[in-house]
């Protein structure tokens, strides 16, 4: 077998010249390649164009690169916690093009498997379709995108061995599978390097062929973003997220996140699949239903999400889309992120839960952009709502100025177009009926429906007397 074994990442990036376009597995802190980027950083390579769903945070993976100045365009999805990437996108020092995640992985995936182009409905009606053909299959609308490849690619491993075969753990797979394939030079790190036969063949994800070096990385030190844990099991698997009130209303304040959270546990069905955005929806997990069986899944690669582990099992290579830790239920599967939008996309969700900025009353969705202010990129927000079958919003009803957030028309960038089902605020539920308007299904205990039409813009629909919310 071809040995393909390198000294290390000194030498595995030695000829990466300025200018040059690199793809960098990874998902937020991830899997990503942490020996190459800081061998990158030594190098003083400029002029990058960097390709990564997420870029690290300000002190680690490719924030390092960014604050050298070593990166002259970013292709992402998410801008995330690195404020330095924010200031260099508002400040117009750094090029950056985001895409819709699961877009991004397809154009990845699509680069290394030779399909130059394909249509998505991510994105349909958003900034995002700016310029790009807009064609209609089976009555719904789709976008064309181009794949993408890159000089190198440079991804990260668990196991590996002398041929280039690779193996990953945990929802450390992400991009890196897609990215393998994806360059005109694969760059492998690894944990543990084994010689060739090692591996059992039915257990590699990426095979050899796709990768050109390969070394054992030192010294990883596997950094988490949102470490998050259940003080003990005792407490019947609870996590630290969950208030002292158990999620009862505050009264005059209507409901608090957690009681919007378990409001809208209500609306799970037995046999679900559930895919649960980051914030309030990430503590519907912690008010499902007893008798009935959901399964949770997470667009970073995981389907079967459980609780949060204990501090003693805390696991780097487990993490949500949030970043933050989890572990595994009985019959849980992981993949890449390219299978898990092709889930999305393939509408075998039955759920997604997510937040919003605002939300029109036709149902158009604003959760990723505020021009000019903030900008965290889209995520797999725009897949989501694209493709899902059935969209619930968890939102506070107004902003910080005291505006409403239910809208006529959305005024910020658009996530979707009339795509949301269903809106749970801290002051009632709302459905969005198909002739446009929020219909008040249920109210918050202490709020008063004329209070509701005051900070309410778009249209708002009460028949009859509107039942009390039951949390």
């Amino acid at each position: 077998m071809i040995n393909k074994v390198v000294e290390g990442a000194a030498v595995a990036v030695a000829d990466i010249k300025d200018g040059a376009i690199l793809m960098l597995g990874g998902f937020g802190l991830c899997g990503i390649p942490e020996n190459c980027i800081e061998a990158l950083v030594e190098k003083g390579v400029r002029q990058l164009t960097c390709i990564s769903n997420n870029a690290g945070v300000d002190t680690f993976g490719i924030g390092l690169m960014l604050q050298e100045r070593q990166v002259k365009k970013m292709i992402s999805s998410y801008v995330g916690e690195n404020k330095e990437f924010e200031r260099q996108l508002l400040s117009g020092e750094l090029e950056v093009e985001l895409i819709p995640q699961g877009t991004l992985a397809e154009r990845v995936r699509a680069g290394g498997a030779g399909i130059p182009a394909f249509f998505t409905p991510a994105g349909v009606g958003t900034e995002v379709a700016e310029g790009k053909e807009v064609r209609e299959f089976n009555g719904k609308k789709y976008l064309l995108e181009s794949w993408l490849r890159a000089d190198f690619s440079i991804v990260k491993a668990w196991k590996g061995d002398t041929s280039g075969n690779l193996v990953f753990r945990g929802t450390a797979r992400n991009f890196n599978q897609m990215m393998a394939a994806a360059g005109k030079v694969c760059i492998a790190e690894v944990e543990e390097l084994v010689p060739a036969g090692e591996l059992d063949p039915n257990e590699v994800h990426v095979p050899g062929i796709y990768v050109q070096r390969i070394f054992e990385g030192k010294n990883y030190e596997k950094r988490i973003e949102q470490r998050t844990v259940t003080p003990s099991a005792s407490n019947g698997g609870v996590s630290v997220l969950t208030p002292p009130s158990d999620g009862t209303p505050r009264g005059v304040g209507g409901l608090d996140k957690f009681g919007i959270a378990k409001r809208i546990a209500k609306e799970l069905r037995d046999g679900y699949y559930v895919n649960l955005g980051i914030g309030i929806p990430t503590l519907v997990a912690n008010y499902i239903p007893e008798g009935i069986n959901v399964v949770l899944q997470s667009e970073n690669g995981l389907l079967g999400i459980g609780p949060f582990p204990t501090e003693e099992n805390v696991n780097a290579d487990l993490i949500n889309a949030g970043k933050q830790t989890v572990t595994m239920q009985a019959g849980s599967s992981l993949f890449s992120s390219a299978e898990s939008f092709a889930m999305i996309r393939g509408e075998h969700v039955d759920l997604t839960i997510l937040g919003a900025m605002e939300v029109a009353e036709n149902g158009d969705i604003a959760n990723w952009k505020i021009p000019g202010k903030m900008v965290k990129g889209m995520g797999g927000a725009m897949d989501l709502v694209a493709s899902a079958k059935n969209i619930i919003v968890a939102m506070q009803h107004v902003n910080k100025a005291g505006e409403s957030k239910l809208l006529k028309r959305c005024t910020l960038p658009l996530t979707g177009i009339g795509c949301v089902k269903k809106i749970v605020t801290e002051l009632g539920v709302f459905e969005v009926v198909p002739e446009g308007g929020f219909k008040l299904l249920e109210i918050a205990p202490g709020i008063t429906v004329e209070y509701i039409q005051s900070v309410t813009e778009g249209k708002l629909i009460v028949e009859g007397e509107v039942p009390v919310v039951e949390v």
